[in-house]
């Protein structure tokens, strides 16, 4: 059961859950997913709302976090593996338990927002590549992938998937699965990132 009716009343929902900064970022992903959405063929509508919805859990303390991960049996490698990941499978939980939100793409695309995963529909990567290109992003290769995702955005996914395995390789940081998986899913269907559309 939905325990919002408007727009207002979802975003003070979310506005609750994190600090400005989060939320500025936020307000961000949700217009460049509904704009990505427009230009490539998905629903605008879902999209923008699970944009609002990707970091609901984001600034929450992580042993809250890990409670619901574990109630509802997540895999071990989930965690057992950085925590930085976590908000986006504990999101999807509580947006549907706790906000009403039923519909499974919008559910999908808040839950691999940041791992990504081997075929992804079309929503899923239009938000997960909208949290990489809103306004507010600022880190070394953003322009590239903002330039591509204007004219492939399989090519925009698979360079921010790929300078994200690359930044926790050199931090030594373990890599999650689902991105790897990722990553190959999209180079094998259209070749070496050199290969897309621009």
């Amino acid at each position: 059961m939905k325990v919002w009716s408007n727009r207002e009343e979802l975003l003070a929902l979310v506005r609750a859950q994190m600090h400005d900064k989060r939320y500025t970022h936020t307000l961000g992903v949700a217009d460049s997913a509904r704009k990505l959405a427009v230009r490539y063929g998905a629903d605008p509508e879902k999209a923008e709302l699970a944009g609002y919805l990707h970091d609901y859990c984001k600034c929450w303390p992580v042993d809250k976090m890990f409670e619901i991960l574990v109630r509802h049996d997540m895999p071990t490698d989930l965690l057992e593996g950085e925590k930085e990941l976590w908000h986006a499978f504990a999101g999807a939980i509580v947006i549907q338990t706790d906000l009403g939100i039923m519909d499974p793409e919008i559910l999908q695309a808040v839950r691999y927002h940041t791992t990504g995963r081997a075929g992804m529909t079309l929503l899923e990567k239009v938000v997960c590549v909208a949290d990489y290109i809103e306004p507010n992003r600022n880190f070394p290769g953003v322009e590239q992938i903002r330039e591509l995702a204007e004219k492939d955005l399989d090519a925009a996914l698979a360079l921010a998937l790929g300078g994200t395995m690359q930044f926790l390789i050199e931090k030594q940081k373990t890599v999650f699965p689902l991105t790897l998986l990722a990553y190959n899913d999209l180079i094998s269907r259209k070749g070496r990132v050199g290969g897309f559309n621009g």
